[in-house]
């Protein structure tokens, strides 16, 4: 089943969820499952709220709601850059379900290159040595998509975009998961892609973000309040607010590690 396609969310909100799997390499309680509702069915991943780990910086029991969260802003800017995702009862309890997405081999947007073998025109980010001691460089693709991802990363603050939570699809579309750790109102932006830094932000990125901040004086700001505390959602206007007047890529604060570890 395609994120497009009409009977998704009622599949993932209605559906009898079977467990078929877990992610090992996820730091939460990550389940692959099978969906099925009324002859229609699709691959999701749920996350239970209780198997969320506790973090210092961040209230127990609310990652599964942050995700939404960020899929209500990236609807809301009308850009389809998360696969549907929504709250709801589980195998294990409440927790996020949200539409599983195949990736195209070999077509990763963010990669680890020696210096001679970045692709042209991909943006640099970090420069450094791999365990042998050779140079190497972190970098990822110019992709249109992909900045509009860069610019939602920034508006719900992202504290962990990792290479390997950028996925392209077959069909060539971008999409972003893992936003666990985001919309927090403390500055905590942690993300590989800092290629576009001090450039003009996109038209379309401006169109969509002063769109997207009048939304926020309506109901948008109340539905994103059932995941958030208002304190966090008064900073989305604020971050929203920055990126408008600055209307370029902001540079890394300083305050917090800029990319993280590791960064796939």
């Amino acid at each position: 089943m395609h994120p497009d396609d009409p009977a998704v969310r009622e599949v993932l909100a209605h559906g009898r969820i079977e467990v078929e799997g877990r992610l090992v390499e996820a730091s939460n309680a990550t389940l692959f499952c099978s969906v099925e509702h009324n002859g229609a069915a699709a691959e999701c991943v749920y996350k239970p709220v209780r198997g969320e780990r506790p973090l210092w910086d961040f209230p127990d029991g609310t990652l599964a709601g942050r995700e939404v969260g960020s899929f209500l802003i990236t609807e809301a800017l009308g850009w389809d850059l998360i696969p549907p995702t929504l709250l709801r009862d589980g195998p294990f309890g409440p927790g996020m379900v949200q539409l599983w997405v195949d990736t195209e081999e070999d077509s990763e947007l963010v990669d680890l290159a020696a210096p001679s073998e970045v692709p042209d025109g991909w943006r640099a980010v970090l420069r450094a040595h791999d365990h042998h001691g050779e140079p190497v460089v972190l970098a990822h693709s110019d992709h249109e998509a992909l900045r509009r991802l860069a610019v939602l990363d920034i508006v719900i603050n992202n504290a962990d975009r990792k290479g390997g939570h950028v996925l392209h699809s077959p069909r060539g579309e971008v999409f972003g998961v893992d936003h666990g750790v985001s919309l927090n109102a403390e500055n905590k932006l942690r993300t590989v892609l800092w290629g576009w830094i001090g450039e003009r932000l996109p038209e379309d990125a401006v169109d969509a973000l002063s769109r997207f901040r009048a939304l926020l004086e309506g109901d948008l700001a109340a539905r994103l309040a059932e995941h958030v505390t208002p304190k966090e959602v008064q900073a989305v206007a604020e971050r929203v607010d920055a990126l408008l007047a600055a209307a370029e890529f902001p540079a890394p604060s300083g305050e917090w590690p800029a990319i993280p570890w590791p960064a796939f």
